[in-house]
Order: C-alpha cells, then sequence, then structure tokens
C-alpha cells in the first residue's frame, strides 16, 4: 500500500480512469467518478479559503457530503462531521475546541463518540489510518470495482464512515440510504443492477430485519455477497437465525472502534459460529491481550489521540499501542474473543456478571424481542440484575417462564431479580445500548 497517496488520489485515479463509472446513487441522484472529482476539486477552493484547520459539519445522508468530505481533505483541512440533529450550540462548542487546539497536519478526520460511557472526545483519525483502515477492509472482505456497497448508518461514525474508504479504493459503488426508518428503501436497493452487493448493519438493524423483514431478506439472499456488523455485541441467536437465511453469503463480525480502526473480523457465517468471536487481526494490526486481560491494538489505523487532551490520550496510547476497555481473549486459532467492557460489569455479591451474556440469553426467549440488563438496588440483597424486556408484536411475556427459561441455561447468580415490560430499549444514535441512561440513580 501507498501510505503517501491518500484517499483523495483514488477519487482522481478513478475519474482519469473510468470517469463515466458511477461512484455514488442516493435515492433518485447518482454521481460519476468524473463529476464527483470536479465537484470535489471546485469545493475544495472555496475550502483552501477558509480559515482554520478544521471543517465542522453536520453530517448528511447525501452524495453532497461525500463532495464536502473529500474536499475538505484537498484542501488540507481535517474534516470534522456531527450528528444530522446536531443543535447549533453543539456544533459551535465544537467548532470552538478544534479551534482552539494545535491539530497535527495528518489528521484527515475528528469523529466525536456517542458519549455513552462518559464524556464526548474527538478522536483524529490519519490519512495513514484511513489508507490501512481502506486495506483491511479490501484484504479481508474482498472489494472490488463490480461491488456495489449499501450504506445505511450515520456517516458521521466510523461504522457507515469507514466502508467510503475502501468503496473508494477499489473504484467500487456507494449507495446511501436514510437509515433504516424506511425499511423498504433500504431493501429496495439490493434490486438495483450489481452483480455483488454488500452492506454494514449494526446488530439492532439486523435483529429488526429479522423480526420484520425476514421473507424479503430471502428473497434477495443469492443478491447479496457479505454483510458485516460492529458497534456492538451480536446475540448468538441472531447470528444463527441470519446463517439459515443467508446460506451463501459472507457474514462477518468484526472488531473496530474510532481509537484503533478497523482491527479484526470474522466470517460467522463459515465454520465458526459463536457469539464474541471477532476473529483474527487484519494485515495491517496485530492485538494481544493484556495481563490484567485487557484487548490492546497495534498497527497503522490507531489514532492519532483526542482532540485537546493530551493526558487522555498518553492514558490510552503509548509506545505504539491502544490500550482499550475491551476485556477478552485469544483462542489457539488466533481469534479475539470479546468478553465484556469495564464499565459493563456487574458486581453482584462478589460475583462477575457481564450484562451481554444474560441479554443474549434473554433474546432466544420465543416471547422477547428486544431486552437490556442492568444493576438495581434491593433493599436486602444490596445489587441485583434488573432485566428490561420488549416483547414480541403480538406476545406477552410470561415473567415466570422467562425466569426459569434463563435458570436452564445460566448461573443462578446471573438470573435477574426484576423484570420490567417496556415498550422500548434506549440505544445511541448508532444501535448501541445506552446503558448510561439506565444507571441514572443507580450507585
Amino acid at each position: 500500500m501507498d501510505y503517501n497517496s491518500n484517499l483523495e488520489s483514488y477519487v482522481r485515479q478513478w475519474a482519469e480512469k473510468q470517469p463515466d463509472k458511477t461512484a455514488v446513487i442516493c435515492d433518485s441522484e447518482t454521481i460519476t467518478y468524473g463529476q464527483l472529482w470536479q465537484q470535489v476539486t471546485e469545493h475544495s477552493r472555496d475550502y483552501q479559503q477558509a480559515e482554520g484547520r478544521a471543517v465542522v459539519i453536520r453530517s448528511t445522508q447525501s452524495i453532497f457530503f461525500l463532495v464536502q468530505y473529500f474536499a475538505a481533505h484537498l484542501a488540507g483541512k481535517a474534516f470534522v462531521p456531527l450528528e444530522e440533529n446536531c443543535t447549533d450550540a453543539r456544533l459551535s462548542s465544537i467548532q470552538h475546541e478544534v479551534n482552539a487546539c494545535s491539530i497535527p497536519g495528518n489528521v484527515a478526520d475528528i469523529l466525536y463518540t456517542t458519549g455513552t460511557t462518559g464524556q464526548q472526545k474527538g478522536i483524529m483519525i490519519s490519512h495513514k489510518a484511513i489508507m490501512a483502515d481502506a486495506g483491511n477492509l479490501i484484504s479481508a472482505m474482498q472489494f472490488a470495482e463490480d461491488l456495489l456497497f449499501i450504506i445505511s448508518g450515520p456517516l458521521n461514525h466510523i461504522g457507515s464512515l469507514s466502508k467510503i474508504w475502501p468503496t473508494v479504493m477499489a473504484g467500487a459503488t456507494l449507495c446511501i440510504t436514510p437509515g433504516m426508518k424506511d425499511m423498504n428503501q433500504f431493501l429496495n436497493a439490493f434490486q438495483l443492477p450489481y452483480p455483488k452487493i454488500a452492506t454494514f448493519l449494526v446488530p439492532a438493524s439486523i435483529r429488526m430485519l429479522l423480526l420484520f423483514a425476514r421473507k424479503e431478506l430471502c428473497s434477495i439472499s443469492d443478491k447479496i455477497d457479505f454483510i458485516e456488523t460492529g458497534a456492538a455485541p451480536m446475540p448468538q441467536a441472531d447470528m444463527e437465525a441470519l446463517c439459515l437465511l443467508l446460506p451463501h453469503a459472507r457474514l462477518y463480525n468484526t472488531y473496530a472502534s474510532t481509537e484503533t480502526g478497523i482491527i479484526c473480523t470474522h466470517n460467522y457465517n463459515s465454520d465458526y459460529c459463536v457469539a464474541g468471536c471477532l476473529g483474527r487481526p487484519m494485515p495491517h494490526s496485530s492485538v494481544f491481550i493484556t495481563p490484567e486481560g485487557y484487548v490492546a491494538c497495534k498497527g497503522d489505523t490507531l489514532m492519532e489521540g483526542y482532540v485537546g487532551d493530551e493526558g487522555l490520550t498518553r492514558n490510552v496510547l503509548h509506545n505504539g499501542t491502544l490500550f482499550t476497555s475491551d476485556c477478552g481473549r485469544i483462542d489457539e486459532q488466533g481469534r479475539l474473543h470479546l468478553t465484556g467492557r469495564i464499565g459493563d460489569i456487574i458486581n453482584i455479591g462478589g460475583y462477575k456478571v457481564n450484562p451481554i451474556v444474560v441479554e443474549d440469553v434473554a433474546l432466544s426467549f420465543p416471547a422477547v424481542s428486544d431486552c437490556i440488563c442492568t444493576p438495581s438496588p434491593h433493599p436486602v440483597l444490596g445489587t441485583v440484575l434488573r432485566l428490561y424486556i420488549v416483547p414480541q408484536s403480538g406476545s406477552e411475556v410470561d415473567k415466570k417462564e422467562l425466569s426459569a427459561f434463563l435458570q436452564k441455561k445460566l448461573e443462578q447468580y446471573m438470573i435477574p431479580q426484576f423484570f420490567s415490560i417496556v415498550d422500548h430499549i434506549e440505544r445511541t444514535f448508532n444501535g448501541k445500548l445506552n446503558r448510561k441512561y439506565y444507571l441514572t440513580g443507580i450507585k
């Protein structure tokens, strides 16, 4: 890989080699590589004249967003995409923060985390890291010119933004949809005349498809080359259900974060379908487990640091290694398995409970559509487990039956004392369980 190049050099390359090739599809609008490069170069002149090192904008699911993205880079700016519904006050605050800091010249993007585990942080990603991430994905998932990659998630989050990188590098075509709010529009994209179609979906979106569009998924199964998931744990039951529906598709579970970049992946529709297995490191990355049991990553995909916080950067990134808060292990095949996260583990009478394990089993109960396991105060026992449950449409959850079901599959200390029926589970905009929301008021 030529690290002296950048993503924009590939846009230019494909504009020269195949100017009439469709680069992006969005609703009824399309743009070729030749047109894309022309618009990028025109808008880059405006950014070159703008003050400041960074371009801060609200992200949109549009072709124009990609024009802005590449144009900012071409102008030597760092691109800072915020959520589409970002308030004026937040946008102004972020703009002030990045303008007040010295941003290294090699930084291409600054992505702000969702803040579910603490204060929101601006994470600086270099052009070199983008190229390494793209190389990892191309090598592992076989991006090629004849691929159509469908993006449905927000483009200010690395899960979706990072799929622009290998698609453009490979000279393939992007299809941008407005998300899963209009499931039919997402599914209709698979009818476009491309021989190979792929997408990235968070586990919550996959569950929606399994619940409400199982028949439609079956009807397009032969058109799906691969589906990648990440950002949150994938329940075992959903993994198995997707394998049955899409027997010929490659189904990847990927380990990645904004800080680490794209590290490991595993095709669980091959010969090893186990929740928490995230596979082996990709070519430009490596991973090991610290003596304390936490995942640590090395390689060219790592972040440059946090905006304006050198102390926090040093806490997690030193000697070329990024130390995460994820608990994990590496099996005899060299595959990474996640076993929890520091802030998520619940102490129940001295036992350490990973709530994901409880949720995974509960989701295999036929009447449960969605759930989250949290700590809850008890007047006698101290801290116990509470399971918030969303019933399947048209079903009722018998709490005694659910408790008996869990007792057959889990240790006694992992059985929730309380069960609460709710109409939805709080999630962040990118599909992660919003555990912080449920911890309000719990000490």
